[in-house]
């Protein structure tokens, strides 16, 4: 263990850890210059096509210093908030961790989070610079501005270039020098599942971290939560394809197939030991609780058996996806999912199209209310259609956001009024580092996903970087606001908005299914109803036949006889007529589509 060095890179996204990471294959001799490419680790085509990393991915290396040979197991981790569970779980798995920063942008939003993380769990951190060829390169601020978050000397921190690979071995060497050896704590074989893959044919693949005593290839092992004993299939570490091995010692990383078909059965955070050991159970990981809940349903009914195959096999590779089966008296049956966020749900939705061929209606995106109703009873409810008459309820509670906001002082006076109307409430603000602000503020959790990134973004010219938090439930001042087209009712239409945006949100929705349902052959009202009235409306005209068309002269009076007579027919259909709204109103309403 001695020989071992167990570490991650957690950074910003976009910070250059994935560039970083191949530098270290190939100075490593892991990966052979003839295959290198870039984002060697990153193997998900989604991540490699939208240049972030999704999923944490480890590899083993062999570096010789001073004639000392070493063992490095990496994780290379996500960068973006909305996949902390994936970074939280891969530092629980090792002793120490690189803190890259950006030296052409300095310490970020998601930079101060992954450090928190770090620090909470007593782990050694490496500051690296990176990027230091590029002509922006504020060396000399950044390094003030990382000093002063760690409160350690500047000439700790390291300087490298991913792209060029200057200072990688530097690097490699103070990864040696200042990240501890593993230390074992009990005499019998334990190991913590980090994370884990199903294969069709060989089950279950386990990736583990060996804190105790050692695995060998067919004993028969244990999971310690879920009991359930199976025999090691095949043993091996990653380099970073997988590599048989006969056994793995403590302190490596490495993977173990189960032969586990059974869903249900592993789940991160399960502690693997010898079948009828006595050895303690480790103490695992918190299980996330989904912050955005979408539907998804098939397009075509038939698909539902797949679907539900489909979220089963995604849920084993990301244990913070959660879903429940659900039924709409539109679309039928699909399932109500959970995610960690909105690019959490954009990438499990693409997921599904493109690996499973799916064609799929996504809803639109909501969160988790609770009812606190006369009697004292508290409700959560997860849809529109659940949200009770704004008169049988003594209040609504919705979850809270803190929110940190870091951006250069001249973006400020665009900055606020986006927060204001977004309902924010905003807080100190402080120099932090080179010319740049943080701002502190909190926020509705509906209001941080009505688009918010994105118009951060605008308002700062790309500058701004942002870190939420969860902070529990406050009242919330929301009504349910519901679409009627020809006096009826159509649940599938109903959402929760805003008080302060409801004659807004009423006017858009209405135009917009003014432009998307067709004409009938009667007159259409479409109208959006809010607190026991009508906030908007609209008259879709009814389609009119030219009954006059085949006449040609001869008395008016014969054109009124007919014009009157279609009259009455109308009448009589208006009093009778049921309106069909298409599946692709429903299907384009859904996706956001229609002029508002």
């Amino acid at each position: 263990m001695n020989y071992i060095r167990n570490f991650s890179i957690i950074a910003h996204i976009d910070h250059g850890k994935s560039t970083l990471a191949d530098r270290m294959l190939e100075l490593t001799g892991t990966v052979e210059k003839r295959k290198m490419k870039e984002q060697v680790l990153d193997s998900m085509e989604l991540e490699r096509e939208r240049g972030i990393t999704i999923k944490m991915q480890p590899v083993t290396m062999s570096y010789t210093k001073n004639a000392t040979r070493y063992t490095l197991n990496l994780i290379d981790t996500p960068g973006h908030i909305d996949f902390y569970y994936e970074v939280s779980r891969a530092l629980k798995a090792v002793e120490g961790t690189v803190l890259l920063v950006d030296s052409t942008q300095g310490v970020q939003a998601q930079t101060l989070s992954t450090l928190r993380m770090a620090q909470e769990l007593g782990l050694v951190i490496v500051p690296v610079l990176s990027k230091i060829d590029s002509p922006l390169a504020r060396i000399k601020e950044v390094r003030g501005e990382v000093a002063a978050l760690l409160g350690c000397a500047p000439e700790d921190i390291l300087e490298c270039s991913g792209k060029t690979g200057e200072g990688v071995l530097k690097l490699l060497d103070e990864v040696i020098e200042r990240v501890p050896a593993p230390q074992s704590h009990y005499d019998d074989f334990r190991g913590l599942v980090f994370d884990f893959e199903y294969s069709t044919h060989r089950g279950v693949i386990v990736y583990i971290r060996v804190l105790d005593g050692e695995a060998r290839k067919g004993r028969q092992l244990l999971f310690k939560a879920a009991k359930e004993k199976f025999n090691a299939v095949e043993i091996g570490i990653f380099s970073p394809e997988e590599k048989p091995v006969n056994a793995l010692s403590e302190g490596s990383i490495g993977y173990i197939v189960t032969g586990i078909k059974k869903p249900g059965v592993v789940s991160v955070g399960d502690t693997v030991v010898f079948f009828g050991s006595t050895a303690p159970a480790l103490s695992g990981y918190m299980k996330p609780s989904p912050v955005v809940w979408a539907s998804v349903y098939p397009e075509s009914q038939d698909d539902f058996p797949l679907l539900r195959q489909a979220l089963m096999r995604l849920s084993l590779s990301d244990s913070s996806l959660s879903f429940e089966e659900e039924t709409s008296g539109v679309m039928g049956r699909g399932f109500r999912c959970g995610f960690l966020g909105m690019l959490h749900l954009e990438i499990i939705t693409e997921r599904l199209r493109r690996e499973f061929n799916l064609e799929l209606v996504v809803t639109t995106p909501s969160i988790t209310y609770e009812v606190v109703r006369r009697n004292g009873e508290h409700k959560k409810i997860y849809s529109a259609t659940q949200f009770p008459e704004h008169n049988t309820f003594e209040k609504i509670l919705e979850p809270w956001v803190k929110i940190e906001i870091i951006v250069p002082p001249e973006y400020i006076g665009t900055i606020m009024p986006l927060l204001f109307q977004h309902e924010a409430v905003v807080g100190d603000s402080e120099n932090f580092g080179d010319n740049r602000t943080r701002i502190h503020a909190r926020m509705p959790l509906r209001e941080l996903m009505r688009n918010f990134f994105d118009k951060l973004k605008n308002a700062s010219s790309g500058f701004a970087s942002i870190l939420y938090n969860l902070e529990g439930l406050l009242e919330a001042d929301v009504v349910r606001l519901d679409i009627l087209v020809a006096e009826e009712l159509v649940p599938a239409f109903s959402r929760v908005v805003s008080r302060a945006r409801l004659d807004e949100e009423a006017e858009n929705m209405v135009e917009r299914l003014y432009s998307l349902i067709p004409r009938q052959q009667v007159i259409v009202k479409i109208q959006a109803r809010a607190l026991g009235r009508i906030l908007a409306s609209r008259k879709l005209s009814a389609l009119r036949k030219d009954v006059t068309g085949y006449l040609y002269g001869g008395d008016v009076t014969r054109k009124k006889k007919l014009w009157e007579k279609q009259k009455k027919g109308k009448k009589r259909m208006q009093q009778h007529a049921k309106v069909n709204i298409p599946q692709d109103v429903f299907l384009k309403v859904m996706r956001g589509e229609g002029d508002a």
